[in-house]
């Protein structure tokens, strides 16, 4: 009886031990390669670093009027975050 409950213990715990280091070798490979065009996101998707962010602001210190009216009109539209600075750097590209 006493035999029979340890290793029925020693069984389980082995199965346990068993399901645990498959799904730790499962959760640690590689994903297949997505191809380029996938990788690659779209401008408004990818979050702006803060380099890039600082160099937009330096470009756009050069014309401050046209700045301010940017700045403008994300306020009007409600814009925030990222979308904020995509939409200034559209505006100021505007001709």
């Amino acid at each position: 009886m006493i035999c029979t409950r340890i290793c029925l213990r020693i069984c389980l715990a082995a199965v346990l031990l068993v399901a645990g280091l498959h799904a730790a070798s499962a959760q640690t490979a590689t994903p297949p390669a997505a191809p380029a065009a996938a990788t690659q996101a779209k401008p408004g998707k990818m979050k702006l670093t803060m380099q890039k962010l600082k160099d937009m602001k330096a470009k756009w210190a050069t014309n401050k009027p046209k700045l301010k009216a940017c700045r403008a009109d994300v306020k009007s539209k409600g814009l925030a975050g990222d979308d904020r600075w995509f939409y200034i750097e559209e505006c100021m590209s505007k001709t």
